[in-house]
């Protein structure tokens, strides 16, 4: 059930030969940064939609009870915050083999929360992200909030329960001061799961 994407990824020659690349984080990577960075600025990118349509067959569930995790669906409306990080490229070795569940490097423009107020123009920079499409063999799509809170309430894997993901992400975006509906609705519903 689970597709392995690590050698696609290091296949990418996109960045080859940049001494740094920015990477923007928005679910785990917002909280949960376990790898070396030069810098991290909040950041948001354009044009996606952060959903809980990602099956997690390793980190927060197994192949038989997966898990829900974040990735971006296209919108062209949509502006998704997170957290940019600056890395080395050596540092998308491990990043590969956490994302390795189905996700795929995409290069995006990512522009920075943070640029001086009087600057006419948001700072922007080109970098990656990490994201799972709906053709990869552990997407699960749409479904009520409901029904996605209950998966998630009952998951669990090698990183630890799959509301932890949930929960931290919720509370990692309110410190930032955004407010991301789908993910609010989601740890409402959870709340209902968890005192069941």
């Amino acid at each position: 059930m689970t597709i392995d994407t690590t050698r696609i990824n290091q296949q990418m020659t996109h960045f080859d030969g940049h001494q740094e690349i920015w990477l923007f984080g928005y679910g785990s990577l917002i909280w949960k940064a376990d790898f070396p960075y030069l810098e991290r600025r909040p950041a948001h990118i354009r044009g996606w939609v952060r959903r809980f349509w990602q099956g997690s067959h390793d980190h927060r569930g197994t192949p038989e009870a997966p898990g829900r995790v974040a990735t971006l669906v296209r919108d062209p409306d949509a502006i998704c915050h997170g957290m940019a990080y600056r890395i080395t490229p050596e540092t998308l070795g491990p990043l590969d083999v956490r994302e390795k569940n189905g996700y795929l490097r995409v290069v995006t423009e990512l522009h920075f929360d943070d640029a001086p107020d009087d600057s006419r123009m948001s700072e922007s920079a080109e970098g990656l992200v990490y994201l799972a499409t709906e053709d990869n063999a552990a997407f699960l799509g749409d479904a009520p909030h409901d029904a996605i809170a209950r998966q998630i309430a009952q998951a669990q894997g090698a990183s630890g329960p799959n509301r932890d993901y949930l929960l931290n992400l919720a509370a990692a975006l309110e410190r930032l001061g955004h407010h991301d509906e789908h993910v609010v609705s989601l740890a409402s519903h959870l709340d209902g799961k968890l005192s069941s």
